[in-house]
């Protein structure tokens, strides 16, 4: 009696055309015809390895490229951000021919019209402040690139307690009127930059390290409109 045993390819579920034969009782291994030879393996090892690796390093390239590029935007937005903030902190920076300027006193034949010059570094998208309206505010207040006044002081740049006053109440005395009137215009969420000349800052008087006739500059940042 002979039992046939098919040997399969350990890669491939085909079956060889040669097989071995067993005779009960003879521990000799009987070939059909002669040995066997898988051809395949070395097609495997070489090309099927060569196609991969060749896949392995397209994918590679690919995704080099990739973080490369990702890399690039990534610097690009940070120093964009980077550069808003640091224009916004130092006003200097922005040539001041660059600013709008607003006029006020045109129809007061016996007063000199004053000037108030701003620059929008970020148009808000929110209400717009108006006389009557109720605002919040981040400030920043500089004499010739000091700071001697800020609502952040204390709680780092995003912090601080906000500014809150009622558009157009400046002639009361309860808000400075280049604050007043360099607000009015802008948008919650907005930021923008004065230049305020000491008609509408302190006057001839100045205040404490603030001398007489003293052009200040502030960055306002308009959080909410109510």
């Amino acid at each position: 009696m002979e039992l046939s045993l098919l040997l399969c390819h350990p890669l491939k579920p085909v079956s060889f055309k040669n097989y071995a034969k067993f005779r009960p009782g003879n521990r000799r291994l009987l070939m059909n015809q002669s040995l066997f030879v898988c051809h395949c393996s070395s097609q495997i090892s070489e090309d099927s390895v060569h196609k991969v690796t060749m896949q392995n390093q397209g994918r590679r390239a690919l995704m080099g490229s990739l973080l490369v590029a990702g890399a690039g935007i990534a610097l690009s937005e940070a120093a964009e951000a980077v550069s808003t903030s640091r224009r916004a902190l130092r006003a200097a920076r922005i040539p001041e021919s660059e600013y709008s300027e607003i006029s006020f006193g045109l129809d007061q034949p016996n007063q000199k019209p004053v000037t108030l010059k701003y620059y929008d570094l970020k148009i808000g998208g929110g209400p717009e402040a108006t006389k009557g309206s109720r605002v919040a505010v981040h400030y920043v207040a500089k004499w010739k690139g000091i700071t001697f006044m800020t609502s952040r002081q204390g709680l780092g740049v995003t912090g601080g307690t906000p500014y809150g006053f009622d558009v157009g109440q400046s002639e009361r005395g309860t808000v400075l009127k280049g604050l007043d009137l360099g607000v009015q215009g802008m948008r919650a969420g907005g930021q923008r930059l004065l230049i305020v000349p000491p008609e509408l800052a302190y006057g001839s008087k100045g205040v404490q390290e603030i001398p007489p006739n003293a052009t200040i500059e502030l960055d306002v940042e308009l959080l909410s409109v109510k």
